[in-house]
């Protein structure tokens, strides 16, 4: 027969994963953002400025990506 002998409660638990939540959500949006602003800065390029950068039209969407990943990242 088993028998409990020892209880474990997790005080600060609910509040822990709620602060974890509060800045996962925070940080997303912080990269979205980013990623946003990226996006629409370069998209306004003429395909020629974009040549000048070194840079393709079908490059923008991941460069954004990365930028914000970087920046949130600091």
């Amino acid at each position: 027969m088993a028998v409990a002998t020892h209880n474990t409660t997790l005080k600060g638990a609910p509040a822990t994963s709620l602060a974890s939540l509060i800045q996962a959500t925070k940080t997303r949006f912080a990269q979205y953002r980013i990623y946003r602003q990226t996006v629409n800065e370069l998209s306004e390029l003429s395909n020629r400025e974009l040549a000048d950068l070194g840079l393709q039209r079908s490059m923008i969407r991941r460069l954004a990506q990365q930028a914000a990943e970087e920046h949130v990242a600091r």
